[in-house]
């Protein structure tokens, strides 16, 4: 369904936590256990998680409470340096499998099981960067979601 204009390769498990931390060192930020924590607990879930579930879960495992606030903070940090991408229509959060690749966010959001597939498409991205170059507005972040249903649900 995606067309990619450049390669990467998906990471996973252990391998995508490496990669992550390779890549937000790279871009200037530190690695700290705390946003390794964070990282590896959203890097778990296949679908969209939120900052509170990720604390809660957190917490549990550490046996003390993590902050939500703690949280949103290390996602931000991992949204703008690709290593997370934000679900906006459900406040959630998806680990980016080929971390510091930057590109748009295009996802297939289902709204029966919550399953949010994230597509390349550059072409849409092209598209989408041109309508808003046309009104004279420099499209920093483009996010676009569809909701619906997935294969699965329909």
């Amino acid at each position: 369904m995606g067309q990619h204009a450049h390669s990467h390769h998906e990471h996973s498990g252990d391998d995508l936590v490496v990669e992550a931390a390779r890549a937000l060192v790279a871009s200037g930020e530190q690695w700290t256990s705390m946003r390794e924590a964070v990282f590896a607990e959203l890097a778990r879930h296949e679908r969209p998680v939120s900052a509170y579930d990720i604390a809660d879960n957190l917490s549990a495992a550490r046996g003390k409470r993590v902050a939500p606030n703690s949280v949103y903070r290390i996602l931000d940090v991992f949204v703008a340096n690709n290593l997370a991408m934000r679900v906006e229509s459900a406040n959630a959060y998806l680990a980016n499998t080929h971390p510091g690749c930057a590109h748009d966010c295009i996802f297939l959001v289902c709204d029966e099981c919550g399953e949010a597939a994230h597509v390349d498409d550059e072409e849409v991205s092209r598209a989408v960067r041109a309508i808003a170059a046309t009104r004279h507005f420099k499209a920093e972040r483009p996010v676009l979601e569809i909701r619906g249903l997935c294969k699965a649900c329909a």
